[in-house]
């Protein structure tokens, strides 16, 4: 169809009019849960069997590479929900992003310095989730502040 009448049946393209950073909480956002629930699927997570509540016992892994528990997805989707919930405005978003990002640094830290045959590895983290930890941490900085240069919140 052409004319008027073919921009009426068009589907609105729901980022319209979304803040650059809005868009990318939302998508960081949506991650953090996909990979919150793949922690709990078979195959997806190898040695599902092992899986524990908590702890640096739980010998599950997403992918085969991230150590995880039940703990460890729980916190992947509450920051899931948590993002989408801030991302409904610029200020919640770059929020959302730098002090995610600023989390997983430390997450990051915490990782390097607790023993991950200790009880103190609650979370639990090995070395694919040090990395991963901060390519987090600064990719969501990085997008916090660049998503929102010249731009006041709102």
């Amino acid at each position: 169809m052409t004319g008027p009448m073919a921009h009426s049946r068009a589907r609105r393209n729901p980022a319209d009019g979304k803040a650059p950073v809005r868009r990318a909480a939302t998508v960081v956002a949506v991650v953090f849960l996909l990979i919150g629930v793949l922690g709990f699927v078979p195959g997806i997570t190898s040695d599902y069997g092992d899986l524990r509540f908590a702890g640096h016992e739980s010998d599950a892994k997403l992918l085969g590479l991230f150590q995880v528990s039940v703990l460890h997805n729980l916190v992947h989707l509450l920051f899931g929900v948590a993002g989408l919930a801030l991302a409904r405005t610029v200020s919640g978003a770059r929020t959302f992003l730098v002090g995610g990002g600023a989390i997983y640094l430390v997450l990051w830290l915490y990782g390097l310095v607790v023993d991950h045959d200790s009880g103190a590895n609650f979370v639990p983290v090995n070395n694919a989730d040090n990395w991963l930890h901060l390519f987090l941490g600064v990719g969501m900085i990085a997008l916090g502040l660049l998503t929102t240069r010249g731009r006041s919140g709102r």
